[in-house]
Parts: structure tokens; sequence; C-alpha cells
């Protein structure tokens, strides 16, 4: 059994951020009839301005996909934006009991157990048993997509997210507040840092 951090990676190119604002643009500007004001940095004031005047449909023309190594809670309640393609790692076609997979499972560590160590040996002590449960029923001819049913919710998964920046905007609004389970917040306020940092205005009135 291996012990990991949830964490991320954007897969979207961001290489050219101003990309995704200029497609916004070029969509946006179709209701206005306004395409003969595009210039080449338009885009940064055309966007916030819709965001100002509340015009977020616009933002529905631009997506952004990001892989998530999270635990499989965390990825109970992200599948829940129904506004959001997902791509996500299958217990019931993925054995863990063979050699491709180290013939082990990981499990992300929850947030402060490591702070009292009697509690960390428990938990650890029976993801450990899980995990040898799991492997014993495989052993005997039970398919992965009933073994499973041993494993605990600290599992890791991976999962592909997709969505509109309008629909990223309303994630983060409810996933980096204060009410957001902590591991969520934790790894969505990051994500959201590195796009405010990356990506002009889009992001730019979330706060929390």
């Amino acid at each position: 059994m291996k012990v990991i951090n949830q964490s991320y990676e954007i897969l979207t190119d961001l290489s050219d951020p101003i990309k995704i604002l200029k497609d916004i643009e070029r969509a946006g500007r179709t209701c206005y009839k306004s395409e003969d004001k595009i210039t080449d940095d338009s885009c940064i004031k055309f966007c916030k301005m819709l965001i100002d005047r509340g015009h977020t449909a616009m933002l529905e023309h631009s997506q952004l996909s990001v892989r998530f190594i999270v635990n499989r809670a965390i990825a109970n309640e992200l599948v829940r934006h129904r506004h959001t393609a997902f791509a996500q790692e299958s217990t019931r076609y993925v054995n863990y009991s063979k050699d491709k997979f180290n013939n082990e499972i990981k499990v992300i560590q929850p947030d402060d157990i490591e702070s009292n160590p009697d509690n960390y040996s428990a938990w650890y002590n029976l993801c450990k048993s899980a995990e040898d449960v799991y492997k014993f029923l495989v052993s005997n001819n039970i398919k992965p997509e009933n073994a499973r049913d041993v494993l605990p919710l600290c599992t890791a998964t991976e999962l592909v997210c997709t969505a509109s920046i309008r629909e990223w905007i309303a994630i983060f609004q409810l996933r980096t507040s204060t009410f957001a389970h902590p591991q969520m917040r934790s790894i969505m306020r990051s994500l959201l840092k590195e796009l405010q940092e990356k990506i002009p205005v889009l992001f730019d009135n979330i706060t929390y």
C-alpha cells in the first residue's frame, strides 16, 4: 500500500492564456455585432466587461481541463457538478493486484491525522487490512468490480474534469469556501491561485 498526497495537473495548454480570452471575445462580440473592435489586446477589457455585467454565458465558449488525484470521497463531490465532463479511473476494470499497479492500492492521507501517532496507526492499519482483503478476494476469483467493495473512501482515484470557464467559476465559488470539505478546499484553492496567476481577469473576482 502506498500513501500519497492529493494533487492536480492543468491539462489545457496555458502557454498562451490570452487565447482563452480571445475565444470568449470572438463569441461574445457576436451579441453586440462589434467584431470590428477586436484588437490584439481588446479581449482583456472585453472579458472584464462581461464578468462585471454578469454576462457570464459567454464564458462557456472556452474550456479548461484538469487532472485530479484525490480520494473517492472528494471525487464523489466533484462529479456532482453536472455541467462538467468527467473521465474517472474505474475500480470495476482496474485490478490493483496486478504488476501494472505494483500489486498495491494508493490511499490519500487525511488531513491532520499525522499529528496523533495512534490515529495515524489505526487509519493506516485499517487501509492495509482492506488492501489485504481486496487482494485475497481477487486471488480467489472474485472480480475486481466486486472486490472493490472492501476498499476505503480514502482510496486514491484519478479523474479528468473538463468544463467551461463559467462552470469553473461556479466550482471555485463553492469548493473554496469555508463550508467546503478541508481536502476539497485545499486542492481547489491551490488550483484557483495558479489560474489567477496564469490567466488574466477571468478568476480575479473569486475570493475566499
